[in-house]
Formats: C-alpha cells, structure tokens, sequence
C-alpha cells in the first residue's frame, strides 16, 4: 500500500508513521523537517511545505496514493487547499480532526453520531467546519473522505496537565498545580502506539469511505488520578488548588476554551464502530505507564523548560480565587 502522510512527525502521526513501515506500507512523509522527532527508517521523505501549493504539484506530479492521510489541517481552507491537490492522487484521503468536536453536552457513551457542536472553543468549531466541507465533496463528487477523531492522545513528551514540565517544576516548589472544578469529571487519555494500532487499521479500506471514527482507549480516570499519577511516577508531593472553569477563562481565552469546550466536561467513548472495521484493535498501554514514561521524560533538564509567564499567571489565578 502506499501511503502519503501530510506532517507524520508528530505526537500521534509518528507512532502511525512507525507502524506503518512496520507493516511494509510504501510510506511516504510530506514535512518541512522540523519536528523533535525522526521519521522511521524506511520512510521516504518529500520535503516541502503544504501551503506552497505549486511546489507540491510538481513534486507530487507522478505520483498516485492509495491513501493520503491530513495531520496538520486546522481550517477548511487547509482542506479546500487538500482537496485541490489531491482529488486525483488518491483512493482515499483522511482528515485528522477531533473528538473535542463533540458536543460538550454529550450523553455517555460518546459514540461517532453525537453531535458536533462547540460554543466554547473555536479550534473544535474549526474542525467542524473542515469535516462539513470534506462530507459535502463525498456526497456531491465521490471525494473518498474518511473521518478520524483522536481524543486526547499522548506520547512521552505530553504531560497531560497544563503544560509540559511545568506541573513537575510547581510540584517540586511546592506549589500547587491548578485543576479545573473539583478534579472529577471522568476523562479518556490514549496512549499513541494503542492510537496507531486502530488507525493504520483504516489505511486504504474503501469501507471507511464517507464515514468518521473515533479511536480511544476504554481506560477512564478523574483528572485527581491522572494528577496523583503523574505525581507519584515523578516522586513530587503534590498541593492542588481547584479552580472553576469558568474563573481559569477570564485570565487565559485558550485555556478556558479547551476547558469550557472540551475537558471540563465526561469523556466516555463507544469505540464499537472502529473495533467493526479493525477488530482485532485493544488497547494495551494504561496511564500508569505513560505516565512513567512522560516522568522519565521530563526527568532530563534539557526538557525542563519552564513558561515563567505561565507559572505566574497560574499564582495569580490561585491567588485571585482562594486568596492563598
């Protein structure tokens, strides 16, 4: 199978990326190279840049796909560019967008029909808006569009608190990492190989065609646990200051948006409809073990970069709220 891969370096495309020379795809990479991490060996490499539009005609000029797989689009204008570009390369072409798409007053289990609507966050309404586009060019003109929605899927180097070695940095100040509410509402984290097993699952089957797919694990935590875990594989103490919401929104748009749109809310998931087309697809991989893994990580002091601006914001919003 031979398989263009538009990014393929990232947090969850490199594990896809990986698995897939693994299975002898033809794999190619389209980047710009300027990714912490390395394309697997067997990989051939189209470097380039997406947006330069004429460029990446001729250098894809003689090729044709079985599949083109989209993990850097964020805006219907990247997958309008796409559909330009690839609608005679390919069998198949996915989009990456996101489970965040979701709407925020979701009934549990999440399955791929609840609706998609976001009020909170612009990125998720983004998505959105890219997956109306490609669905319209698949019901019109055959365009073979298939769907993917990661939920919060990780890799070493995502700590899953806000942001990176940050939360360690706080721990061992003993001072306190910030959690939204009262730390309960249930969240899903996938590791990125288990991510990969269901993915590369969808490469090439005409099945999938018109359809969209989420792909998670089934291991559900409170964001107390996820805490308490990442605190314990790193060997911190851990003081949290629990914090609404709605108050973390006044003092960072962003972040209150992901919140309000996204994590603040249950995240369970019905992954019925990706085991049908890939049945053998498990995960294996618990958090208690990505979580080593990311402590490890961030064990080294060439990773332990600390946002100041962030950390003294993070005070500021303790402080305004509780008055400690």
């Amino acid at each position: 199978m031979k398989v263009l891969f538009i990014g393929g370096t990232g947090v969850i495309s490199s594990s896809c990326s990986q698995l897939c020379v693994e299975k002898g795809y033809d794999l190619f990479l389209l980047n710009r190279g300027k990714s912490i991490r390395t394309a697997p060996e067997g990989a051939k490499i189209i470097s380039g840049d997406i947006n330069d539009v004429e460029a990446i005609k001729k250098l894809i000029e003689k090729e044709q796909f079985d599949s083109v797989v989209d993990w850097i689009a964020f805006s219907e204008e990247h997958v309008k560019r796409d559909y330009e570009l690839f609608r005679d390369k390919t069998g198949q072409y996915i989009f990456i967008s996101s489970a965040s798409a979701y709407s925020p007053k979701r009934v549990l289990p999440i399955t791929e029909k609840t609706p998609l609507e976001n009020p909170f966050w612009a990125y998720s309404r983004a998505k959105i808006n890219c997956e109306n586009y490609l669905m319209k060019k698949y019901r019109e003109e055959n365009f073979p569009a298939t769907i993917v929605r990661p939920s919060h899927t990780y890799d070493k180097t995502k700590n899953l608190l806000r942001t990176d070695y940050l939360p360690f940095y706080r721990m061992k100040s003993e001072k306190p990492i910030i959690i939204h509410d009262e730390g309960k509402s249930l969240w899903t984290l996938t590791h990125t190989k288990d991510f990969a097993k269901g993915f590369v699952g969808l490469l090439g089957n005409q099945k999938t065609i018109g359809e969209a797919y989420h792909i998670t694990s089934n291991e559900v935590l409170t964001w107390n646990k996820i805490a308490e875990t990442l605190a314990e594989k790193s060997g911190c103490e851990i003081k949290i200051s629990y914090v609404p919401s709605n108050f973390i929104a006044k003092y960072d748009e962003e972040w209150g948006a992901g919140l309000l749109g996204d994590k603040a809310n249950d995240a369970v998931f019905d992954n019925s409809k990706i085991k049908s087309i890939v049945p053998d697809f498990k995960t294996t991989i618990p958090f208690s073990q990505g979580a080593e893994e990311i402590a490890e990580w961030f064990s080294h002091p060439q990773n332990q970069v600390v946002d100041k601006m962030l950390d003294e914001l993070m005070d500021k919003i303790i402080f305004d709220y509780s008055g400690k």
